[in-house]
């Protein structure tokens, strides 16, 4: 499995010759400037919740890739109105793709559109494939349900937010990451703004001290798991 970051949690996941773009918000993001978003490629692009910094791209990013769009019903409605028609749309279950089982899982967080309207309910992704297993929690505080992650797949890599204040900030992703019964993280969503900004020595050292793995990405690196 390789790992892109592009800033903020918008990330690409390449398994077994596909690709999987997540939350593409790059444009606006000023760490992430010399990103191309022309340059990336999907085949599938999946959106765990309505906000700017979760959306800002997905609409030119899926009319040119021509990549299935998947996500909660009321933001796939919204892209339907936008005329995007490769469109798969969920709520929290799962279904069977081409690509493995996708379960759309519960995230505790708002979703709203930029016009403040309502865009159901933030989730986040666990995909089970046969090669790789990973949970995207997508924007959300620690939360108990965590502890069903395992029930659908034994995770092998994590991605979870640590830039605290809207999210679980590191000391919260790493009783995450006992919930989820996985100690290979991956961190997102922070040091964008000011609210969110974190010691990347001390986050990495929380997880080393509970014998745990924090990968803090760096914008524009790909990384092989």
């Amino acid at each position: 499995m390789k790992f892109t970051f592009y800033g903020q949690s918008c990330f690409l996941i390449e398994i077994d010759s596909k690709k999987f773009l997540f939350d593409p918000f790059i444009t606006g993001n000023e760490l992430a400037k010399d990103i191309d978003i022309n340059t990336i490629e999907a085949d599938y692009i999946l959106v765990s919740h309505g906000h700017g910094d979760h959306t800002a791209d997905l609409v030119p990013i899926a009319k040119r890739t021509g990549a299935l769009v998947i996500s909660n019903f009321e933001i796939i409605s919204r892209l339907q109105q936008q005329g995007i028609t490769q469109v798969h749309p969920m709520n929290f279950g799962s279904y069977d793709f081409d690509f493995g089982t996708l379960t759309y899982m519960q995230a505790q967080h708002s979703s709203s559109f930029s016009d403040g309207s309502y865009a159901g309910a933030a989730g986040g992704f666990i995909l089970a494939s046969p090669h790789h297993n990973f949970y995207y929690s997508g924007d959300t505080s620690l939360m108990l349900d965590m502890q069903l992650v395992p029930h659908y797949a034994k995770i092998d890599t994590a991605i979870l937010p640590i830039g605290g204040n809207f999210t679980m900030n590191p000391r919260d992703a790493v009783k995450a990451s006992d919930f989820i019964q996985c100690n290979n993280i991956i961190g997102v969503h922070f040091d964008t703004f000011g609210y969110i900004r974190i010691d990347h020595a001390a986050a990495t050292d929380l997880f080393k001290a509970a014998g745990k793995t924090l990968l803090i990405p760096e914008i524009g690196r790909s990384y092989d798991l």
